[in-house]
């Protein structure tokens, strides 16, 4: 539909594939830009372990949780092109921890992956969106078809204060990341720092500033080094609520190999003078956690496409990508966009 919004960042990415356009591309996130626009324009999209892909040539947010990841139409082609895209690079330090240096995802595509496996239903995770949930409960019907033992519900017992410490990460990692790539060699001479480039918003805030601000720039801006303590503190604490008494909490509480819920609502409308409404989705706590998560579609509201999220431990990409495959051959919830100028609301 087309007075709703693509989703962020990597939107015209998810745009793209959705239209057919391309077959597959990869997209950045740092905070659920991949999974996100995935969702919203009904296709499939991955965010990795970090430390699996590459951020070498990315312009950076945070280098705690930043990667890369693929989206296309369907689990197959995001799968080849992840295993196209990972493995170690000098230039990435994050990538040492890289469990191999190439590997072929396509091995993990059995319609029966489901088949047994405990998903857990992560309920404190759906609330977003009474549309969306109303979707997600007929995808678990499609879980339990496919031979899925769901264990339902079950909490992932830090999802609530994660946010509240992360956005502290964000900004301070934003402000460092920033400031480091600035640096680097090939850079525009007129801007070498993140006080540089607010500067040259505000000298052209007729061009850069017609319809946003830069709080965000400006919050960061404050932030001090990451050597202080009020840094430390924050990713300390949201390390705990996102793994340790998050995610992995969670799956061994429960015994599961996955946990699911919603991506996201569906799309809203694009306001361009009063700003976007969008809604953080489930993806925040595996972001977090820098884990991986695959969105599937799952189904739509009023041609509005919502997708499932499938969440897992470090380096589970080849179990989820399995677990997403299934559900997909399945249910095949995906259908062709119809370019729509607006929603029919007529009864």
């Amino acid at each position: 539909v087309l007075d709703r919004s693509t989703g962020g960042s990597s939107s015209g990415t998810a745009a793209a594939v959705s239209a057919s356009l391309v077959a597959a591309a990869v997209g950045t996130e740092t905070m659920g830009s991949v999974v996100s626009p995935s969702s919203l324009c009904g296709i499939v999209g991955m965010r990795p372990t970090v430390g699996l892909v590459s951020r070498t040539g990315i312009i950076p947010v945070s280098f705690t949780q930043d990667t890369a990841g693929p989206m296309g139409r369907t689990v197959r082609d995001v799968a080849i092109l992840l295993s196209a895209i990972v493995g170690p690079d000098p230039a990435d330090e994050s990538t040492a921890r890289t469990p191999s240096q190439a590997f072929d995802y396509t091995v993990f595509l059995d319609p029966d992956a489901l088949r047994g496996a405990r998903i857990g239903v992560a309920r404190n995770l759906f609330g977003v969106s009474l549309h969306a949930d109303r979707v997600a409960e007929r995808a678990l019907d499609g879980l339990r078809a496919a031979g899925a033992v769901l264990v339902d519900p079950v909490d992932v017992p830090g999802a609530e204060a994660v946010w509240t410490f992360n956005a502290e990460v964000l900004s301070y990692e934003l402000k460092a990341s920033l400031n480091a790539w600035f640096a680097g060699p090939g850079r525009g001479a007129a801007v070498h720092s993140l006080a540089d480039l607010i500067a040259f918003n505000l000298r052209h805030s007729d061009q850069e500033l017609a319809w946003f601000g830069q709080e965000t720039f400006l919050y960061a801006q404050e932030k001090g080094p990451l050597t202080s303590s009020q840094y430390q503190h924050a990713l300390a604490m949201t390390r705990r609520f996102s793994r340790d008494e998050g995610i992995d909490a969670a799956l061994g509480q429960h015994r599961l190999d996955a946990l699911v819920a919603p991506t996201q609502s569906p799309a809203w409308l694009i306001d361009v003078l009063l700003g976007d409404n969008t809604v953080l989705g489930s993806f925040v706590t595996p972001a977090a956690a820098g884990y991986p998560s695959i969105s599937v579609p799952a189904g739509d509201v009023a041609e509005l496409p919502v997708g499932l999220l499938f969440m897992g431990p470090a380096w589970s990409e080849g179990t989820l990508l399995g677990y997403a495959f299934a559900f997909e051959q399945r249910y095949r919830a995906r259908r062709p966009p119809n370019f729509l100028p607006t929603i029919d609301a007529r009864p």
